[in-house]
């Protein structure tokens, strides 16, 4: 895929995690918040410097279970992007499949936001959801409350677990898990409880394919919004090589995405 004239020379990022927040089709405020817009446009004026030419977007909580949203979006992004949704544990086999032609390759279980009733709900989703479409799953949580877990999520087909798990106590939870091939999202470092470069270290020691990148843009929430020194964080923690694995290699394998020629 090209490079944009302003990225950075040599820099090529797939955005694994990012949010774009359209009023135009349904919102629903959770725990009190409504986000403000942040259109596609705007997405675009913020990650073309950095680098981005393909990416994940991620259905947020305020979003509940809508996709004509993501109806719309898609076919606007085009090749080299892909999306994760969140679906009721009842959504039709036919739909998902529709939901995978348009792009769709995830869906995500928010335990931050209320929404799932236990870890068998989480189990029973993702099997099918990888049945049907070959989709893969993502957690929002603490790694930490998934401790008494790792067993059952271990046996899932493929498993990512968002913003380095959060916490510092989740981190051995969280490892275990990486040790049973799960993803892990480089993301939001501005909401985690952690220390960034020794995580980083830690899930790359334990496989060098687990890490993927992500901008976390727009931060709806979040302590600190993305920076683009998170990236310089990323590339000086990991080294050059490792670096592009989860800017590029890892994250385009998980969402197996469509890389248009150059």
């Amino acid at each position: 895929m090209n490079r944009p004239d302003d990225a950075p020379a040599g820099r090529r990022l797939f955005d694994s995690h990012c949010h774009i927040i359209d009023h135009r089709f349904p919102i629903v405020a959770n725990q009190g918040y409504d986000p403000p817009d942040f259109p596609l446009e705007a997405y675009r004026a913020q990650t073309r410097p950095l680098g981005v030419v393909a990416g994940a977007v991620v259905s947020g909580s305020f979003q509940a279970n809508d996709q004509t949203y993501l109806m719309d979006l898609l076919p606007r992004l085009g090749a080299g992007w892909a999306a994760v949704t969140q679906i009721p544990a009842d959504y039709p086999d036919a739909e998902i499949a529709r939901l995978d032609a348009l792009g769709v390759r995830a869906a995500r279980f928010n335990l931050f936001r209320g929404r799932i009733d236990s870890v068998d709900a989480i189990v029973a989703l993702a099997t099918r959801v990888h049945a049907v479409a070959g989709w893969h799953s993502e957690i929002y949580a603490d790694a930490a409350a998934l401790a008494p877990h790792i067993g059952t999520l271990s046996k899932l087909p493929q498993l990512c677990i968002d913003h380095l798990g959060m916490t510092a106590a989740g981190l051995p939870a969280l490892l275990d898990l990486v040790a049973a091939g799960c993803k892990v999202k480089a993301t939001g470092f501005g909401r985690v409880k952690l220390d960034v470069p020794s995580t980083l270290e830690a899930i790359a020691r334990k496989n060098t394919g687990a890490l993927v990148f992500g901008t976390d843009i727009p931060s709806t929430r979040a302590a600190r919004p993305f920076q683009p020194a998170d990236i310089d964080l990323v590339e000086k923690v990991l080294g050059p090589e490792l670096a592009q694995k989860a800017f590029w290699d890892n994250p385009v394998a998980l969402y197996r995405v469509k890389i248009a020629a150059a």
